[in-house]
């Protein structure tokens, strides 16, 4: 799944974001209410986890009440540290589909994120399937075919590869890479993401007469097909 997460504690967020990842999810995250909310109305996700308490003006409420008056019905879960029942009640109200309070457990939070996710609020439901020209991607068995032909990925690949394949047509910057494949939020002034481009590019395009990973000069990555 695709999953926002809108915290501003970064031991939580770094906590429950590396967790996600490991489950298999593609993890945006914001650390405050005017990021959360931007990306929420912005672009789509199949789950978003929305803190109650966040800083910039606006909460976690507000965001999931311009959601709901968008008419935007995807699962919200909210953590507060507020237990107290009438604001898990006012949260539920405002169209939140679950509550957690702090502190949790990780495995609660991820079973909640599944149950969501099975409930199945939006019309579509989770996406299970990824698509690019010849290229496909199974999310929920890890395979990755071309033209039919199997495609062997290391965890890290596939992850890069997932990313990618889910801003399919977009610009993906290094930035963008760094913190929604590895998790870093600083530059460590490697060249990891050329050497796993490279590799994917080897097993992904290199096979077949026509490329998908394209390098965008001075921006960054997209994959599209020719």
């Amino acid at each position: 799944m695709r999953i926002l997460l809108v915290e501003d504690d970064p031991t939580v967020r770094g906590f429950v974001a590396k967790g996600l990842r490991e489950a298999g999810h593609v993890v945006e995250q914001a650390d405050n209410g005017k990021d959360g909310l931007f990306l929420a109305v912005s672009e789509t996700f199949d789950t978003i986890i929305l803190d109650r308490m966040l800083p910039g003006g606006i909460d976690g409420l507000r965001i999931l009440e311009t959601l709901r008056g968008q008419n935007n019905a995807t699962p919200v879960l909210l953590l507060s540290a507020l237990a107290q029942v009438d604001e898990r009640v006012a949260g539920l109200k405002a169209g939140g589909d679950d509550y957690l309070t702090k502190p949790f457990a990780f495995a609660e939070l991820l079973a909640r994120i599944e149950a969501l996710s099975r409930r199945g609020r939006g019309e579509a439901g989770p996406q299970t399937k990824l698509v690019v020209a010849d290229l496909e991607m199974d999310l929920l068995s890890r395979a990755v075919k071309r033209a039919g032909q199997k495609i062997d990925l290391q965890p890290r690949e596939f992850r890069l590869l997932e990313y990618l394949m889910r801003h399919a047509g977009q610009v993906v910057t290094r930035t963008m890479l760094l913190e929604g494949v590895w998790d870093y939020h600083f530059d460590p002034q490697t060249n990891v993401i050329d050497v796993h481009v490279s590799r994917l590019r080897h097993k992904i395009d290199k096979p077949f007469p026509t490329a998908l990973i394209h390098t965008i000069r001075n921006a960054g990555y997209m994959v599209r097909p020719e």
